[in-house]
């Protein structure tokens, strides 16, 4: 552990708060819908639209939102009214006009591991959006490096991790997510710490790899720095 150089971290609820608006605007998606549909499954109905959009549209609000108007579309046999089209449209602006909100201890600890990592902010979605978040969370100034990827695999992290730091083997990364986050860092030689979020978008559940000597979970970033000195 004494020879752990480069962390990671994910953004996206592990740095500041994102799946909550996309469960609000799901939210106001259904009320918006409810006159027009008898659908009782909305949530299930998007979420196979969703699915199948990713190889297309990738992770993001703008994409999101696409497959909101995709799904308004198909619930109604194309009978959805222009008006609430443009309420769709004008949710997913909201959403990315919305205010960051960094999460408990994401601050202090980044403050604590800047001098004594190199720290490299790793996250996937819309480069736009993404950029506009990190430049608004103030946080920026910590990170030797920032990836925004279209995806995160194995590949994604042996590349990322030999680029900015001394490789997987020497390189550990933090997030919300096990599919995304933790699994594929593991895999690719390094460690994955995860820090659980009360909201997790469903096609990132997987199971956590448990067996796995450098899996770690806390349950909050305050506690990032005390595992880093129990485990060296």
């Amino acid at each position: 552990m004494s020879s752990l150089t480069t962390i990671g971290f994910d953004a996206d609820d592990t740095l500041w708060e994102n799946e909550q608006f996309f469960r609000l605007s799901e939210k106001h998606f259904e009320a918006l819908l409810a006159p027009h549909t008898d659908a009782t499954d909305l949530s299930d109905r998007l979420l196979e639209v969703e699915r199948r959009n990713l190889d297309l549209y990738g992770f993001g609000i703008k994409g999101f939102t696409l497959s909101l108007l995709e799904t308004a579309l198909e619930v109604t046999d194309g009978k959805i009214p222009s008006s609430v089209l443009n309420e769709i449209l004008a949710a997913g602006r909201e959403m990315l006009r919305h205010p960051i909100e960094t999460l408990p201890h994401v601050q202090d600890t980044l403050e604590q591991l800047a001098d004594r990592y190199r720290l490299v902010l790793i996250t996937k979605g819309d480069l736009f959006d993404q950029e506009r978040k990190l430049a608004q969370s103030g946080l920026g100034d910590f990170f030797d490096a920032v990836e925004i990827v279209s995806n995160k695999d194995r590949a994604t992290y042996e590349r990322i991790f030999n680029r900015h730091g001394d490789g997987p083997e020497r390189s550990m990364m933090i997030g919300n997510s096990l599919k995304s986050d933790v699994v594929p860092a593991i895999q690719a030689g390094g460690w994955g710490v995860y820090v659980p979020h009360g909201l997790t978008w469903v096609l990132e559940h997987v199971d956590a790899p448990v067996a796995e000597p450098r899996f770690r979970e806390i349950e909050n970033l305050g506690a990032l720095a005390p595992l880093l000195a129990e485990i060296a």
